[in-house]
Formats: C-alpha cells, structure tokens, sequence
C-alpha cells in the first residue's frame, strides 16, 4: 500500500473532472483498509472514500486523503433449494456482479443491469432502477469502523434504506468503509417486466415469456439508448433524484400540465421523474458552455470535456431553480458533491 502525495483525480471520476487530491491511495485488502484506519489514524483526517467514482462531483482540489477501495471478488457462500447467497467485495464493478448472476440463473439483480460504478456503493444509494432497489435483495454487508479498524456486520434493517438513502448517507456518514455486500438471490424464475420500458422493448423484441437474460438484454438496451458512456462524455449518469410530492399538488399540477407523470407510492405521496420536468424545462439537450443536459436523457448532466466541477455544480444550480419556479417542486441531487 503506498500513499501517492498530489495526485490527479480526472482518471478516477467519470465525469472526468481535473482536480487533485493531496494524498491518494488505493486498498486492495480488508487488511489494508483496517491498516489504513488505526495505522494512519485515519478517523482524524479528511478523506475521500469511493470505487468506481461514477456519482461524484468534485467542485475543487481535495486536501485530504482520497483512498480508492479496489477489493475484489464474488463468491458464492451458501444456497438451499430456493435461494443463494452471493458476498461481492465492495471494489468489484456492479456490472460485473449482475452478469455473474444472470450468468447463473440467480434471480433478483437483472433490472440493475448496466448501473456505474462498484458494490460498495450500491448499498450506500440504496441505487435502485426499473421497479427493483438493492434492499430488496440486500443481506448484509461487512464494514470497517473507521475509528477502530473492527469489522462489523449491518443486517438489511439496520440499513435504514429509504429512496437513494440509507445509515451510510446520514448517521454513519464517513464511520465505516464497506469492504463486502451479501445478497440473498432466488434460484427460481421471479422477473419484474412491469415497469413500462422494459415491456416495451420486449414487445419489440417478440419475446412473450423472457428469460433473466432477455430482462437483463432489455435494460441494458434501453440504457444504452439513453444513457451516454463516461468514457466517451463524463457524466454520472442520473444527477437527480425523482421528487416525491404530495397527492394534491400532483392533482393541481396534473390540470395545469396535463402529461405530466406521476407515479403513486401511497394514498399521500406520488413520485414525479426529474427528467421529465427538467425536460419540459428546455434544458435537454441545451449547451451551457462546457456542460449542459444530454440530448436524450435531461437528468443526465455532461461534461463536453473541459468543464469545471463549478460550471456542472452551476448548471445544476440553475436547473433546480428552474423546475421550483415552473412546477414549485424542488428536486435534490442524487450525486455527491465535494
């Protein structure tokens, strides 16, 4: 393990931001993560911790340390005659996990396919798509306290999992570094095609009854066709949370703007896409200078190849200004900016 002293962050997020970091590391081993913790007494000092680094923003130099978590590996620990329990390090790509599992007919993570970024996170965000969030195949996780260097187990309650949230994001913010994730799969056929684009594509495709791999083929299409690749435009893919407002107001928006969707999570609330009202806004596909929203996903912020953290951050800034002062609905990033 060596620390590195001024380092560039720009090959390390994607959206592909130029800024350097005052010390920059990277662990390869729960022992090296706990070694990082007690030796360099790490609780004290400012860090920055990621894997993929595909849901940050980074607005300046970085005067602390940035420790990328590159532990990999994907076992399968356990199984019965309905269910297997796959533990993933948390460095491991997230894709890479999901086609292991449709790779082995294990049931639960095909709506997640195509996703940026690494395990790790996944748990963090709570990073949910096409009907499906992580909690609902979440197990456990294994974590170092960053105070002690003790490992320590968070079963799925103890998670607190909300809509992109979760302990990690609040409470336990920057006390632990996750060094694997467990997931409890099923061995037996239970596809979730309800969420429209998903049904769509495998209409257009011909296939009445799809395989996980059909599920899998169809997201990843639908990801594909909207969603640029980092390595060619950075961006973090969704830079919005989909706002969650109350029942009467959607009604008195649904008689001003009649195709605005809406869909209900209970008697109270109903969840609006971002992309949509940032859409309606006129910033698809709009250029500000060195950013703007793609031209075929508005909740996708790019970066055109020499924007600033600041210029994205501005842009975002002025969107979220925007959609409050057309529809008064505010709308929170999904990204963390630092």
């Amino acid at each position: 393990m060596v620390i590195y002293q001024n380092i560039s962050l720009k090959p390390y997020n994607t959206f592909g931001i130029d800024v350097n970091a005052a010390q920059f590391v990277r662990v390869n081993t729960i022992e090296e993560v706990q070694v990082l913790c007690t030796t360099f007494n790490l609780a004290e000092r400012k860090k920055l911790i990621f894997g993929g680094g595909s849901n940050l923003l980074l607005t300046q130099d970085f005067d602390g340390m940035a420790i990328k978590i590159e532990l990999n590996g994907i076992n399968k620990i356990k199984e019965d005659d309905n269910f297997v329990w796959i533990k993933a390090m948390s460095g491991e790509v997230w894709h890479h996990l999901v086609m292991y599992a449709v790779d082995n007919n294990y049931y639960g993570l095909e709506n997640l396919s195509l996703i940026p970024g690494c395990v790790g996170a996944a748990p963090m965000q709570n990073i949910g798509a096409y009907g499906v969030e992580i909690k609902d195949t979440f197990e456990e996780l294994t974590a170092v306290e960053i105070e002690t260097g003790k490992l320590v187990t968070f079963k799925n309650e103890e998670c607190k999992f909300g809509y992109r949230e979760s302990i990690f994001k609040n409470e336990a913010k920057d006390k632990y570094i996750i060094v694997s994730v467990t997931f409890k799969l099923s061995k037996k056929g239970n596809l979730n095609t309800q969420y429209g684009a998903i049904s769509d594509t495998l209409k257009q495709k011909g296939i009445a009854e799809p395989s996980i791999r059909d599920v899998s083929d169809a997201v990843i299409a639908i990801r594909s066709s909207k969603l640029p690749d980092p390595k060619v435009l950075g961006n973090s893919g969704s830079f919005f949370k989909n706002p969650e407002i109350h029942a009467n107001q959607y009604d008195a928006l649904k008689l001003k703007y009649p195709t605005i969707p809406g869909y209900p999570l209970n008697t109270d609330l109903v969840k609006v896409p971002a992309g949509w009202l940032i859409e309606q806004c006129g910033f698809k596909g709009k250029r500000i200078g060195n950013t703007g929203a793609h031209k075929d996903q508005a909740l996708v912020l790019v970066n055109y190849g020499e924007a600033t953290g600041n210029e994205i951050f501005a842009l975002a800034k002025q969107i979220q200004a925007t959609v409050f002062e057309t529809f008064g609905i505010k709308i929170t990033p999904e990204v963390n900016i630092i």
